[in-house]
Parts: structure tokens; sequence; C-alpha cells
């Protein structure tokens, strides 16, 4: 067992982030770690090396094991060459290799006890070394340079000249490359390319550690993990589901229909427990006990009816007393778009089309002559690298932004729902509640209806300042004002960003149901593939338009 976690908790001022997190990892065991934003991944982590301490619990590492750890951000570089960089990534190595060959030189001289230990010592070292891949180093810093696509860096190139992508996948190389018992990766799908990603995908699933991945990448944890622990977005605590994200997902399921049946079972109970209580008491009102010529006796059956009503009634009401006091929650209800949607007046007519849009930044051609048009039933996923230019056309597409020429001729039938990327709409000194209900065709009690049953809320969550909430929680905001905003098309940009899963697939069922047009700006495949829309990929300005076929390289 490489490593043991046990009860931690961890608080920062009044808000608690883990409460009572326990798991262990094993040699070949990778874990995913998830949940919504701001619940604890990145500080377990850190907990884990050290940076954070525990307010409780403990965090145990195997002796001798090795732990290494990729933050989101590369630091501690500075300074430094590519080449000083692998060469301190394999100082251990480099280490055990030259401990071998003094224990060589010792061998020749040594004998009897003093011999049989040197052996001893060189076995286990070897041991070590071929754990860690030292009998193949040269070919291994080729392999992993490669793979994640940075090879063709020169070795003297300094660090910190190098682009923040870059900074990234040689921060991840050089993790890999020190071959740690227990890997720790903190999203290291950032900055990947497809084909990077499928290098490390591979990569992964022969490690012979343990990892601890936190990745918001539901194929990238598909194809590596084999065991996922979630934090739960409101309690803190951790459970463990045995799997890849398929199983989990199923699993989830599986808890989501029983939660709704215990319910449904419960609001039976209740209801027929209430009508039993009424039922009773009127029947006991009505009761005229039968004519008898002794009064003594009538009044005793009156009596003893009434004692046994009254014990029937009060045996409901504790029984109903019992219940309330434990009741099962309302599942959310699902998420569904409820846009203002009009087909007759689009009857013939397109939602939108762009006509020779151009758009620079200094030097840097953005959009180059672009012109498409969307269609009543269009359903289109912008993919490319950062810095394309999909989040500028949907800028300019939502009117948040002008271009430097070309024209956008917009439906007046149509409506646009638009999720930017960061939020940066949300007014950070606004409630949760004035912020949903701001510019709703709906009263004040109607939002909270729906936040609150949608699950995207809580009651006590609505009147925080959105400043105070979390990236996911921000997200889950802006989906909020989407859903109700009754848009007829939707503009989206990176909408998988933050979002717990179960947020997240239940955003993409909306969507499979939504009557009308559709682009979203992605890079995430599994979302790309559930959308099951047309492809354009952004490059050097212009748009490629992609087959179904596509898909499958992704």
């Amino acid at each position: 067992m490489f490593l043991t976690i046990s009860n931690i908790s961890k608080s920062f001022g009044f808000h608690q982030v883990l409460n009572q997190v326990s798991l262990t990892l094993n040699a070949g065991e990778r874990i995913g770690l998830v949940g919504a934003n701001g619940v604890g991944k990145s500080t377990l982590l850190k907990i884990v090396v050290g940076e954070f301490e525990v307010d409780s619990g403990a965090v145990m590492v195997a002796p001798g094991a090795k732990v290494g750890y990729l933050p989101q951000a590369a630091a501690g570089f500075e300074g430094k060459t590519l080449a000083d960089l692998i060469d301190d990534s394999m100082s251990y190595l480099r280490d055990l290799e030259a401990r071998m060959r003094a224990l060589e030189q010792q061998m020749t001289a040594a004998t009897g006890d003093a011999l049989a230990a040197i052996m001893a010592e060189y076995g286990e070292a070897s041991e070590q070394l071929e754990r860690y891949g030292g009998y193949e180093i040269d070919y291994r810093v080729d392999a992993v340079l490669d793979g994640l696509r940075v090879n063709h860096i020169p070795r003297e190139r300094q660090f910190a000249t190098l682009s923040g992508g870059e900074k990234a996948r040689v921060g991840l190389a050089l993790l890999l490359l020190q071959a740690p018992d227990v890997l720790l990766l903190d999203e290291p799908t950032n900055h990947l390319d497809f084909a990077s990603l499928t290098w490390l995908e591979d990569y992964l699933q022969g490690y012979r550690g343990g990892i601890l991945i936190v990745s918001h990448d539901r194929q990238f944890l598909n194809r590596t993990v084999n065991a996922i622990v979630e934090i739960d977005e409101h309690t803190r605590t951790a459970k463990r589901y045995t799997g890849n994200y398929d199983a989990y997902h199923a699993a989830k399921a599986q808890e989501r229909r029983k939660w709704e049946a215990d319910y449904e079972r419960q609001q039976e109970e209740i209801k027929a427990l209430r009508i039993e209580i009424k039922e009773t008491a009127r029947r006991n009102s009505n009761y005229r006990a039968h004519s008898d010529s002794d009064k003594y006796i009538r009044n005793a059956k009156i009596a003893t009816h009434d004692r046994t009503v009254s014990r029937r009634v009060h045996a409901a009401e504790e029984k109903l007393k019992r219940i309330e006091a434990n009741l099962v929650p309302r599942p959310p209800e699902p998420l569904r778009f409820d846009p203002a949607f009009d087909p007759h007046m689009l009857k013939g007519r397109l939602p939108l089309v762009v006509s020779g849009v151009k758009k620079r930044f200094g030097e840097r051609v953005v959009l180059d002559n672009v012109s498409f048009t969307v269609g009543l039933h269009s359903r289109i996923v912008l993919v490319g690298p950062n810095g394309a230019g999909k989040t500028t056309l949907l800028k300019i597409l939502a009117g948040l932004d002008e271009p430097d020429s070309g024209e956008i001729y917009l439906n007046p039938a149509v409506k646009i729902g638009y999720l930017d990327q960061e939020g940066m709409t949300l007014d950070p000194a606004r409630t949760v509640l004035e912020a949903a209900h701001e510019g709703m065709p709906y009263t004040q009690q109607q939002i909270i209806t729906f936040l609150l049953r949608s699950g995207l809320f809580r009651y006590d969550d609505l009147g925080k300042q959105i400043g105070e909430l979390s990236s996911g929680q921000r997200r889950k905001l802006q989906i909020a004002r989407l859903i109700a905003g009754g848009a007829n098309l939707l503009m989206l940009d990176e909408p998988t960003n933050y979002v717990s899963f179960d947020v997240l697939e239940g955003l993409e069922e909306a969507l499979r149901h939504f009557p009308g047009p559709v682009i979203a700006a992605s890079h995430d495949r599994r979302f790309i593939q559930q959308f099951q829309g047309e492809v354009w990929q952004m490059r050097d300005g212009a748009i490629v338009q992609h087959s179904e076929a596509y898909l499958d390289v992704m």
C-alpha cells in the first residue's frame, strides 16, 4: 500500500473543504478524484505533498516510496534549460547507477558476510533501477518528450521562454521521467492536443505505481482509471466507486433511480398516514354506539371505542412524526430548456447568416473572411487550440464584440442564450437569487422554485453573493440563467468547464432535446461525441468543416 489517507478534514476559516476523507492507493491502482470545483480535490493533493496542513486526520506514505506531484501550473523551473531539467529529473536514477558501479567495485574485494550484504544492497538497487526505468533512460526520455509533443524544443532552451502550454507539457514530461511510486496529477490534460492525450492515456494504463488523478475530462478518466473517488459538494465527504468513468456513471444512475423510488415510496406512505389519521378521526366523530337499555354498558362501549380510535390515531401520528423527522429529499428535476420558439416565424428563413467576417488583434489575424449559415436545427461544435478564435467568434455572434469587417444577419425572431467561458457577465456584488431573477420573465418565487427543484442550488445558497461562490457554483448560476432565459439559439463557450459531472450530464441531456440551433465551443471529447453535431475546426483564421468521421481521430 503506497498511500493511505485517513479521515482528513480541512477548513479555511469557516469554510469546510474536506470532511473525514479517506482513501488508499496501491501499486497498479489509478484513482480518479472527482467532484465540483471548490470541493477540495486540489487541496487534498497539496495535503499529501505537505503544502497544506490538516485540521485532523493523517497521511501515510509507504517507507521508501517516492511521491511525484503535478500542480495545475508548473513552477520552480526558472533559470534552467530543458537539458538541466531533464538531468534533474534523472538524478535519482543517475545516483542509483553510480551506487551500483561502486558496489560492483566493492564486490571484487569483499568475502563472506560482507559480500552477501553488498550483493543484497546491489540487488535492491538493481530492482529499483528497473522499476523506475533506469535501464532504458535515453529511450524513455525521447519517448516521453515525443509523446507529449515537446521533443522539438532545443535542449538548451530556457524554461522561462516557453509558452504556457509548453511549460505544462514539459512539467508533465519531467514528472513522468522521474517515475515516482505515487503519481499525483492535477488536471494533467490541460494544454494537451488529442494526439498527446491518446499517448498519455496509453502511458498511464501501463504505469506500475499508484496514480491519483484530478480531472474533468470524462473520456480521459474512462481510459485511464480503475476507480473513482467522488467528493460530495455539500457534505465534503468521499465515496469510492470501482471501475472507470462509465462504471461510475452507471452506479450514479442506479443511485438516482433508488433515490427516486425511495422518495416516491415515502411520499405515498406519508399520504396514506395522513388519510388514515383524518379518516379515523372522522369515523370516530360519526360513531353511534348501539342502543342499549343499560346506559352504563352503552357508555362503556363508547369509551372503549374512543380509546381504540385514539390509540390508532396516536400510532399513525407518531409514525408520521418519525418519517417527517427523516425525510428523503426530493430528487432534482431534470434540466429542460423551454425556449420561446415559434417555427412559423422562421419558416423559409435562416436564424443566422455570417458573411465575410474579419477580426484581428494587432498583427494577429483571428478571423479571416469567415462566412457560414446557421439553420433552424443546426448543431455546430467549434474545435481548435486555445487562441484559434473560438471565443472571439462566439462573442461577435452574440453581439458582445464587433468584427473589423463583414456582416452578421440575425433573424428578428431569434433570442440568443450565451454562456460565456468565465462568467464575466455576473456581478460579484449581487446575490445568487438576484442574479438568477434579473431580466427573467418569471416571478421571484418561480425562480426560487426552479433553482431548488433543479438541484442547482440549496435554499441557503440563494442569499450568497456571487463573489463568494466557487467557479463551479458560478457556472451553475450561468446554466440556470441560460435555461430560464427562453432563448431559441444557444451559444456555449466551453460549457463543460467547472461543473460537477451530474450537472454536466443533465445539461447534455437537456441539449439533446433542445429544438433550436446550438453553437458550442469545446475541447471536451466526450461532450463533442455526445453532442452529435457538425464539427467545425478553427485553423489559421478560417473554419474547416469536418464530417462525423473526424470524431474517430479525436
